[in-house]
């Protein structure tokens, strides 16, 4: 996927692979695909820093973001149950898909086994914002960093969240870890350690 230099060029990404269901066996279900990409600032306190982290957050994203709450108090860290100390954004579809391509690219495309769990679903960490293509440092922010979490799945997944009658989703249709490695590598030209 080619990354434009300018918003205004934005809808012009070229997708360089681009699935066939010849590779799996021709069968158009067995296709996997990024259901959602998270990415997350947990910046540990509220008030300036939380604030500083979701104004970086919508400008990487170009989304609000929510803010997490803290779930139980820990006084060694001075946070109370119900303090907002995080914020994420959810993105899906095209916008995922091309913020997924800037992060991995702010990660030299380099990603561990251990990123992936055992149904493909992976994670890494991105230690400055200021690494991604295109974002300039601000000395009023800082530099921030944030870990984005991106779940796959293949068609057919909506069973399992649909509200009426949901099944489970059977284990010979799951996705693996090998798949989406195999999956992530070819896309996005990623490499392992």
């Amino acid at each position: 996927m080619r990354i434009p230099e300018n918003k205004e060029d934005s809808t012009e990404e070229i997708m360089e692979y681009s699935p066939t269901p010849e590779e799996y066996g021709g069968n158009q279900m067995r296709i996997p695909k990024i259901e959602k990409v998270i990415v997350n600032f947990a910046v540990g306190q509220s008030g300036v820093p939380l604030e500083k982290a979701k104004k970086v957050c919508e400008q990487l994203t170009e989304q609000k973001p929510v803010e997490s709450k803290a779930k139980q108090t820990i006084r060694e860290f001075g946070i109370r149950k119900g303090e907002p100390i995080a914020c994420k954004t959810t993105l899906r579809g095209h916008q995922a898909d091309v913020f997924l391509e800037k992060a991995l690219r702010a990660k030299d495309k380099i990603l561990n086994e251990k990123n992936f769990d055992v149904y493909g679903n992976f994670s890494f960490g991105i230690k400055e914002h200021i690494d991604l293509p295109g974002i300039r440092y601000d000395p009023d922010i800082g530099v921030l960093g944030f870990e984005v979490c991106v779940t796959m799945e293949r068609s057919g997944y909506r069973v399992k969240r649909r509200r009426l009658q949901p099944k489970k989703i059977p284990q010979t249709h799951k996705l693996t870890k090998e798949e989406v490695i195999r999956f992530i590598t070819k896309k996005y030209d990623v490499k392992l350690e």
